[in-house]
């Protein structure tokens, strides 16, 4: 099962992660206050890096805090939003 980590609750770092038959991969980056910038083109990258299409992931999840409520925010929205797009 191939599932998608996101992890926006650090005011100073993304994480977006990937689970594949259950090794986890990460990629990290600190940020400033553009967080909802930097999400998706991490997303990007890291399904790139595993040669995996956005229609390959069957699962996401979301750190849910404790953390900026802001910052939930932006992973829930981000979530979602690809949940509904992807049909999972």
């Amino acid at each position: 099962m191939n599932t998608l980590l996101i992890d926006t609750a650090d005011n100073e770092e993304i994480k977006v992660g990937l689970r594949i038959n259950r090794k986890e991969y990460w990629l990290k980056r600190v940020i400033d206050y553009r967080k909802a910038q930097v999400v998706l083109p991490m997303i990007d990258s890291m399904l790139k890096k595993h040669n995996l299409q956005p229609t390959e992931i069957e699962k996401i999840e979301v750190n849910q805090g404790p953390g900026s409520f802001t910052g939930i925010r932006v992973g829930l929205s981000v979530a979602n939003a690809l949940r509904f797009a992807l049909g999972i």
